[in-house]
């Protein structure tokens, strides 16, 4: 029996679609009318099941609460122009979170469950996905630690849960950034490769005294030195410098970002420079005293590309060139969208369609 079949879909008697706006719909703001939950006892999944979104009932005792054990992961869906729905690398998505799952000690999905299982949720809440421009579908898978003990111990039962709601553009405009060389988000050996929740709420306190002096968002650098460029806030950093789309390698403490993969694997299909290497920010520093910086932007699935304007570094205030039409970030941004929405050639196989 195929898993789609094995699905118990509970459809919901009342849809909140007639609520939306998809003209404002802004980011994070509307939910999808179902939720795909599978749980995990016994050391195995059980069969995974679609109902109504709605809360979920757990104990204060829940092991995710107190000792971290969460994941999750953040893709995307478009409507394409023949009308089929699009997946956009679902695979890698996947195995990037098992990757984060092994870091945290919990049990990886079954690829059939993530992928199928997402899928057929998608069907079912098709009509929250419109073709219009600059609407996609945001999907968040998420898993907790779920079994009900306050002592310290790896949670022996988990609660796999995706939950999907259209999304319109992340950031309107470009955004100023201060170089952050007090805190930092992760550490050698740490978890800053793993999407797990503590990674986000460490960086908030940050982040928010940032915002408090007028920036907003960070720029991590490492944290034994403080003098290398890590990530931007939530995102992958990207810089153009010399003509050269320059961006840190991936480590223990950077996120793999698929959005970043797929900008640097479209710059090589494009023809243009690029280079996976250290940035410190004394480099930083030359390139906009010697004017040799064009662009800098963040990558992510939630903006694609984000604009930065301005960069403070040691109390200076560096501002970037204006942004063009024709900057690199945008003709990157512009052929993965084109991949994405079925306009142009998918050679790489990353869309999933339905």
């Amino acid at each position: 029996m195929e898993l789609t079949d094995e699905i118990l879909v509970q459809r919901t008697t009342k849809s909140k679609l007639p609520e939306v706006d998809f003209n404002k719909l802004g980011f994070g703001t509307y939910v999808s009318d179902h939720m795909l939950i599978c749980n995990y006892s016994n050391g195995q999944w059980e069969a995974p099941r679609i109902v109504p979104f709605g809360d979920i009932t757990v104990s204060p005792t829940t092991l995710a609460f107190h000792y971290g054990q969460s994941v999750f992961e953040g893709l995307k869906a478009f409507r394409q122009e023949d009308g089929r729905i699009n997946i956009f690398r679902v695979h890698k998505h996947y195995e990037r979170m098992l990757r984060s799952l092994n870091r945290m000690c919990m049990p990886g999905i079954p690829e059939e469950i993530f992928v199928e299982g997402l899928r057929r949720l998608i069907e079912v809440d098709k009509d929250w996905l419109p073709a219009q421009p600059g609407v996609s579908l945001y999907i968040r898978p998420l898993m907790f630690a779920s079994e009900a003990k306050y002592g310290v111990k790896i949670s022996d039962e988990y609660c796999f849960i995706i939950f999907t709601g259209p999304v319109g553009p992340y950031f309107s405009q470009p955004l100023r950034l201060k170089v952050e060389t007090e805190y930092t988000r992760a550490a050698k050996g740490g978890t800053g490769s793993a999407k797990c929740a503590g990674n986000y709420g460490g960086a908030f306190y940050p982040t928010q005294k940032a915002k408090e002096a007028g920036y907003d968002q960070v720029i991590w650098t490492d944290a034994r030195e403080n003098k290398y460029i890590e990530e931007s806030g939530m995102m992958n950093a990207m810089f153009v410098i010399d003509g050269v789309l320059v961006t840190p390698p991936t480590s223990d403490s950077i996120l793999a970002g698929v959005t970043r993969d797929s900008l640097l694997t479209l710059a090589a299909d494009l023809g243009i420079p690029h280079e996976a290497r250290p940035i410190s920010v004394t480099e930083l520093e030359n390139a906009f005293r010697h004017n040799t910086i064009s662009e800098a932007f963040g990558a992510g699935t939630a903006a694609v590309v984000a604009p930065i304007a301005t960069i403070h570094i040691n109390g200076i205030d560096h501002h970037l060139p204006v942004i063009k039409d024709n900057a690199i970030m945008f003709q990157l941004k512009n052929k993965m969208e084109a991949i994405r929405k079925g306009q142009d050639e998918d050679k790489h196989g990353w869309n999933f369609l339905f």
